[in-house]
């Protein structure tokens, strides 16, 4: 499966098929809560949030590919990330972009 950020691909003719998107919640540990509030306090990168959130973006992008192989897609352009704080300590990930077929 390909994935772009635009919205063609060199040397391809695309059929649209629709949005695609694949999304995920993840809340914060307790554990790493404490620890990364000390790391806060003496600034720097939280690496613990950093892992979270890669493992979350690589997740949603699974799921993003997935309802895109279910349509018998080929490719997603315009793929796009968002997120946000769904409540205190929890955060949505979202993939979304355009499933496409190569005509």
């Amino acid at each position: 499966m390909i994935l772009v950020t635009t919205e063609t691909i060199s040397g391809k003719e695309l059929e649209t098929l629709e949005m695609v998107k694949g999304n995920t919640i993840q809340t914060r540990n307790v554990g790493r809560d404490i620890t990364q509030g000390f790391k806060h306090l003496v600034g720097g990168e939280l690496k613990a949030y950093t892992e979270m959130m890669n493992e979350a973006r690589a997740l949603a992008t699974k799921r993003m590919v997935e309802e895109a192989e279910k349509l018998g897609a080929d490719a997603v352009v315009c793929v796009r990330y968002a997120s946000a704080e769904v409540m205190a300590g929890a955060a949505e990930i979202m993939a979304y972009g355009t499933a496409v077929k190569f005509k």
